[in-house]
């Protein structure tokens, strides 16, 4: 199976970023967003690369991590 319903971290993260379309990210309220939709993307991450029933989901998942590196680097720099 290529592709399935998103699970609940991808839920998150989606609505994560459809709020973000509303609130200003230098706002205490769009750094928060940002952070949930971080973390959610890292859940979501971690549990392909040690649950994904496929190679081809872990390799998903470690793209996803580093999208996850890259967001946390740029955060704090």
């Amino acid at each position: 199976m290529v592709a399935q319903f998103p699970n609940l971290p991808l839920w998150i993260f989606a609505a994560s970023a459809v709020v973000g379309w509303f609130v200003s990210e230098n706002s205490g309220e769009g750094e928060f967003v940002a952070g949930i939709g971080t973390a959610a993307l890292a859940w979501w991450a971690l549990d392909e690369l040690i649950r994904g029933v496929n190679p081809w989901r872990r390799v998903v998942g470690v793209g996803g991590l580093a999208l996850v590196v890259t967001r946390v680097v740029s955060a704090i720099g």
